[in-house]
């Protein structure tokens, strides 16, 4: 008889990592470093755990999740928010790293459709390479936004010298990025189909590739779900409140929204006609944005797809 397949809970700290099989009420700990590995490897393979899940721990979860691919298990990487709020709605208030193993089991148990990353490294950097371009973009706004303002000559020369050094370093992630999408084969397929679409150029095309790796292989629900552009109904009995977004990756909706707002009012004539019939309607310019990055999303989620570049006659606004 085949042994069963069970689900494992891991709560990742810095120098160790708590594991749990809530069903068979078995729980250990394992110091980071190669020892503590090959024992979690071994005891993992003693319980029969085929699927780990474990949380979103600020980088310190990427290095047992690669291990434990490399083993040959299925690696869910979730948001601690959503274990915590599970946690809480079953009247779970007590919190440490043993027994949040075991919520993180329990949580894995119960939402068996949970999405597993492929733990692809060459996305992990691309994704990692975009993040620092984009936190670094952020940072070189603002230091401009100081320098409008009116400052003592030593202050305006310490804000250009900032300036010129963030501006040198962004130039060197660029080329990095487009590095590293020129040697991979999928990104750069994906990439070039994602650049065909008027309004998105090369940074956009990065992020898409970085951030939803899902896209091209989901529904267009879940496509839009997954950025976090879906809305949700707010309804109760006879109320009925109005549909709003919420979760999703906001590292990707914050790099499309200025691309979406230019593509949606100049230069992509599918989405602008949208736009323009959405405001025609009476919607707020915020929404009709949004509207417009959902559909972006849904044509890019087919294009992908198909392996097909932009084609506006197929996507003629509804």
């Amino acid at each position: 008889m085949a042994q069963k397949r069970f689900v494992v809970g891991i709560d990742v700290a810095k120098g160790k990592v708590d594991v749990a099989i809530r069903c068979l009420n078995e729980r250990a700990t394992f110091e980071r470093g190669a020892v503590g590995e090959q024992e979690l490897l071994a005891w993992l393979a003693r319980h029969g755990a085929a699927r780990a899940v474990m949380e979103a721990s600020g980088g310190y979860e990427k290095r047992w999740a690669q291990l434990l691919r490399k083993a040959g298990l299925e690696v869910v990487i979730v948001d601690p928010k959503r274990v915590r709020h599970f946690a809480k709605s079953a009247g779970r208030l007590a919190k440490n790293d043993v027994i949040d193993a075991g919520v993180i089991a329990w949580f894995g148990e119960t939402f068996d459709d949970l999405h597993s990353h492929s733990g692809d490294a060459d996305r992990e950097e691309l994704d990692q390479l975009v993040t620092a371009r984009s936190a670094l973009a952020r940072l070189q706004a603002e230091v401009d936004g100081w320098s409008e303002q009116e400052r003592p000559k030593p202050v305006q020369k310490a804000h250009q010298a900032v300036l010129k050094a963030l501006a040198a370093q962004i130039a060197r992630l660029e080329a990095a990025i487009a590095r590293k999408i020129d040697k991979t084969a999928d990104f750069s397929e994906r990439a070039e189909i994602i650049e065909s679409v008027p309004g998105l150029a090369k940074g956009s095309a990065a992020g898409v590739v970085a951030f939803l790796p899902e896209l091209g292989r989901v529904d267009r629900q879940a496509a839009a779900a997954l950025v976090g552009i879906a809305p949700f109904d707010n309804e109760s009995g006879n109320w009925c409140g109005p549909r709003c977004i919420q979760g999703g990756r906001q590292k990707l909706r914050n790099l499309l929204y200025m691309p979406v707002m230019g593509a949606a009012t100049k230069h992509n004539p599918v989405l602008k006609a949208y736009y323009g019939r959405l405001i025609a309607k009476g919607k707020k310019a915020k929404v009709a944005l949004i509207a417009c990055m959902r559909k972006l999303i849904t044509i890019l989620n087919a294009m992908l797809a198909r392996k097909e570049k932009w084609d506006a006659a197929k996507f003629v606004p509804a």
